[in-house]
């Protein structure tokens, strides 16, 4: 039997969105836009959605729209904030560890300007420019989970701030300083397929698309309303009970940052330790293939991830480990799920050196 610890790609449904889901699916399929009794009741499913989400981010239901996708969230939410600045011919400034669907939507949109960052992956808040069409800062990077300063960087600059929170939203607080923000529902635990687009009251936000007759301006197509409450179910779920989840996560997390750089020669454990997402951690191991221990890892019953070395998809290294300056090689994402406990942690600890030492010796080290 695997151990799933790649829980930053997707999550499992948690058991809140499997109990609404199953609920909702009777009385949540008709069109909320038309006036008949079942599509009312669909358009009340649909607004208490929005009521619930709110409330768990801390945020008011008219700043909450709810997408396809989580990159379909970071793309309209960065656009639009970006037209007026790029109708002037100012860049699209971003971090230079952001997801690459806030890179794509720069470079697609026009000129992008990336900001550095530090070797723990923290933006450069002295290189941030004072004016840009839009500054994107996610929330925490979705590969080494170290939390970036977002109110600090939106008081470095006068261009309106957007936030990529997909890997964090529901696990943290939500901080202050951003006018558009974008989470995606199957990374707390809710139904793929949901994305929430966050757009402040007052800022400047246009839609960058074409326009579309649905009841939300900000959004286009009919929505899945029986998804999307199950999102904003487990969503509430998960933000009740995060504290003492993070509490248990940020201990198995230590024990993993602890024991491979102890036992496992040659290795360099990446991102903050402290100001971290507290379910995640990445390390590079020099001399091995990424791709190379993940198959071997997935062959011992441990399912991990690797952003970086050469892979069949994209045969580049990670963008984010060469943007921190740290080493690329033999990259591994561990990422706890909900039930994770010391156990497979463990197991993983003992693994890992015999792993990575029959990967060096098969290359000749």
């Amino acid at each position: 039997m695997s151990t799933d610890f790649d829980s930053a790609s997707s999550m499992p449904l948690h058991p809140a969105a499997q109990e609404t889901l199953l609920a909702a699916l009777e009385r949540g399929y008709a069109d909320p836009r038309r006036l008949h009794g079942s599509a009312r009741d669909a358009r009340l499913l649909l607004d208490n959605a929005r009521e619930a989400t709110a409330q768990a981010l801390g945020v008011r239901p008219d700043e909450v729209s709810f997408t396809a996708t989580g990159t379909e969230a970071v793309h309209r939410g960065l656009l639009g904030l970006a037209h007026r600045g790029l109708r002037d011919g100012l860049p699209i400034a971003h971090t230079a560890v952001e997801h690459s669907a806030v890179l794509h939507a720069a470079r697609w949109a026009g000129t992008p300007l990336s900001v550095p960052v530090d070797m723990l992956g923290r933006v450069v808040l002295s290189d941030i420019p004072a004016t840009a069409a839009v500054l994107a800062v996610q929330s925490a990077n979705h590969e080494v989970g170290t939390i970036q300063p977002v109110e600090a960087a939106s008081d470095q600059t006068g261009a309106p701030v957007f936030m990529d929170a997909c890997a964090s939203m529901g696990r943290i607080a939500l901080p202050d300083g951003w006018s558009a923000a974008a989470g995606s529902a199957h990374k707390w635990g809710g139904p793929a397929g949901v994305g929430i687009l966050l757009v402040r009251k007052g800022a400047r936000w246009r839609n960058p698309f074409p326009g579309d007759d649905r009841v939300d301006e900000r959004t286009a197509g009919f929505e899945n309303v029986p998804a999307i409450l199950a999102a904003a179910a487990s969503l509430q779920a998960v933000v009740t009970e995060r504290a003492e989840l993070n509490a248990r996560h940020r201990e198995l997390i230590d024990v993993v940052r602890a024991r491979v750089a102890a036992e496992v020669p040659d290795v360099e454990v990446v991102g903050d330790p402290d100001q971290r997402l507290p379910h995640l951690v990445t390390f590079s191991c020099l001399y091995v293939d990424g791709e190379a221990l993940v198959h071997e890892l997935d062959r011992r019953g441990f399912g991990v991830a690797s952003g970086s070395s050469c892979t069949s998809s994209t045969l580049t290294p990670s963008h984010v480990l060469e943007a921190m300056g740290v080493l690329t090689h033999g990259n591994v994402r561990l990422s706890l799920q909900r039930g994770a406990g010391r156990q497979p942690v463990d197991a993983f600890c003992d693994a890992l050196p015999d792993v990575i030492g029959s990967l060096r010796a098969r290359v000749g080290l």
